[in-house]
């Protein structure tokens, strides 16, 4: 597998997404974008007992859905990487236990989506694996409680925050398929010194920027070589941000640019105040939206950097500031 530049892989055999699934939350099956999703929830609760078994069983039923869809079973896969934004991964970790493949957890954050598909395609490209899947998930309330204050406090929020999406997205990634993972960027931790637990966009921006930057100066391409560059998280506060950024350095996007967290919800729907963001955000889009577009030949290639904020419960009462992170894939139309 080739490096070029600091920071991206080349998948010269073109590693091929397989198949995808998503299951969406209820607010998220009402958005912009609902009908795109296989699975929409009428109740965030799911049946659970709790909001972590709640996303446990999010997990479990996409990779159900994902099984079912490509007509595989758990033998047929070779390896899993999946993430989630509870403490030791625990909804990857207890959602897919039944099911009985070789698993790596991973934790960047609401970065993870790109980070299990560039390692994915990494390990097909490798000869390490025939086809593995990559997937996540979140909830609005496990991810409240992990991060900020519990569902039940009741904490008034500014209208720069987020809502952490609902739901979770998988892929299957083997060699077969119209949709090629043909490189990825891995990024860098970038710290702009923001320490508000509120202001996810405004922390993850800038890494969105140095990876955005970094694909471009490593490859050689100009923004008009993609149809889309589409952030994960940023929300509508973040992708202003990110707009400055590019424009310092003289990158100029236009309506290229793209964010996901921007997508799944309706400006108008209550509740998601800048917008959305989670680990399930990126996938959930690119998995159910993306893909399509992909697919139906609408587009040609993209370029898709999800974005995480790398702080916990304890370092935010630290008072620590907040790093983030970028990881970007190229999603590519193939014939066959």
């Amino acid at each position: 597998m080739p490096k070029i530049g600091q920071q991206t892989w080349l998948f010269p055999s073109e590693p091929r997404i397989e198949q995808v699934a998503t299951v969406a939350g209820k607010l998220e099956g009402e958005g912009p974008l609902g009908a795109c999703f296989d699975v929409r929830k009428t109740d965030d609760w799911c049946g659970a007992d709790t909001w972590e078994h709640a996303e446990q069983g999010l997990f479990r039923e996409v990779v159900q859905v994902l099984f079912q869809k490509a007509g595989v079973r758990a033998q047929d896969v070779d390896l899993c990487f999946g993430a989630d934004l509870n403490a030791q991964v625990t909804s990857f970790h207890f959602g897919t236990r039944e099911f009985d493949i070789p698993k790596i957890g991973l934790y960047s954050a609401c970065a993870s989506s790109t980070a299990a598909v560039a390692l994915a395609a990494a390990s097909v490209e490798g000869g390490f694996a025939q086809r593995v899947l990559a997937g996540t998930s979140s909830h609005t309330s496990t991810a409240e409680r992990q991060f900020r204050f519990p569902t039940e406090y009741g904490a008034q929020k500014p209208p720069t925050a987020q809502r952490t999406v609902t739901g979770a997205g998988a892929a299957l990634i083997g060699k077969r398929g119209r949709v090629a993972v043909t490189s990825a960027t891995i990024g860098r931790i970038v710290d702009y010194g923001v320490t508000n637990a509120w202001e996810y966009g405004a922390a993850m921006a800038p890494a969105a920027a140095s990876t955005i930057l970094s694909h471009l100066r490593d490859t050689g391409r100009k923004v008009y070589d993609f149809d889309a560059i589409a952030t994960g998280d940023l929300g509508r506060v973040g992708h202003a941000i990110l707009r400055d950024l590019l424009a310092q350095r003289g990158v100029e996007p236009g309506d290229r640019l793209l964010d996901c967290g921007m997508l799944i919800y309706a400006p108008d729907q209550p509740e998601v105040f800048a917008g959305g963001s989670g680990a399930a955000c990126s996938s959930l889009v690119m998995f159910g939206h993306f893909i399509k577009k992909l697919e139906s030949g609408e587009w040609n290639r993209i370029l898709v950097a999800a974005t995480g904020a790398l702080l916990s419960m304890v370092s935010s009462q630290q008072q620590d500031t907040i790093p983030a992170v970028s990881h970007a894939v190229v999603l590519e139309r193939k014939d066959g």
